[in-house]
């Protein structure tokens, strides 16, 4: 090497150097801080959004629950109802269904019979 490359060499390293390393370190500090930003914008979506899929997730079960509750309420009664269909036609199926409608009329009303 030449006698100015030396030179050159030692101007950078005794001038430039220190300068360029501070420069070096100031745009590290701030892709660091970038990526940190970056990060935690990306935890506080992902914590966000399980809330939000956990709120999503109970109200969903609430109201299966209560369809659940409804259908079996319903069945119940169909099953009742359909029990009484049944006797309807089964032997004096129609006594027992004229002895029901007679409970149905309360004590203090005067009855008619026609016949």
């Amino acid at each position: 090497m030449s006698k100015s490359s030396y030179k050159n060499i030692y101007f950078y390293k005794k001038y430039l150097g220190p300068t360029f390393e501070k420069n070096q370190l100031k745009q590290e500090n701030f892709v660091y801080s970038v990526f940190l930003v970056v990060k935690i914008c990306f935890s506080l979506l992902a914590i966000i959004s399980l809330i939000k899929l956990g709120y999503s997730s109970k109200v969903r079960l609430t109201r299966l629950r209560e369809i659940q509750d409804s259908f079996s309420y319903e069945k119940a009664r169909f099953n009742v109802l359909t029990s009484r269909f049944d006797d309807l036609f089964s032997s004096e199926g129609e006594q027992r269904f004229m002895k029901d409608q007679d409970q149905i009329i309360s004590r203090d009303i005067i009855r008619v019979i026609w016949r």
